[in-house]
């Protein structure tokens, strides 16, 4: 699954995938984007993850970039969990999202 972020944040706003499927996020902007589970700014609403967990052995499972992402530069994640997880730009916290995961 493929969402793009631009100017007017992600694109689509909400998809559904199945428990294990990978979501991509290619950054279409200008500027940097650092896409993050909500709730900003912890980023724990996905289980287990937390914002004090980037730069640990525990990064590669939390749903957060941990990291601003370039124009033209992807973040991927794979989701375990069933549930509606809704992610923001960390950089922006207004531009929101939302990966239902069945």
């Amino acid at each position: 699954i493929l969402i793009t972020f631009d100017e007017n944040g992600f694109n689509p706003r909400e998809v559904t995938i199945k428990k294990g499927d990978k979501v991509e996020g290619i950054n279409k902007s200008s500027g940097d984007f650092w896409p993050a589970s909500n709730i900003h700014p912890t980023h724990s609403l996905y289980p287990n993850s937390d914002i004090f967990k980037c730069l640990t052995p525990e990064e590669p499972d939390i749903f957060d970039a941990c990291r601003p992402i370039a124009p033209g530069e992807s973040y991927s994640f794979t989701f375990k969990y069933i549930g509606g997880w809704r992610y923001h730009d960390h950089l922006r916290a207004s531009k929101i999202g939302v990966v239902r995961v069945e």
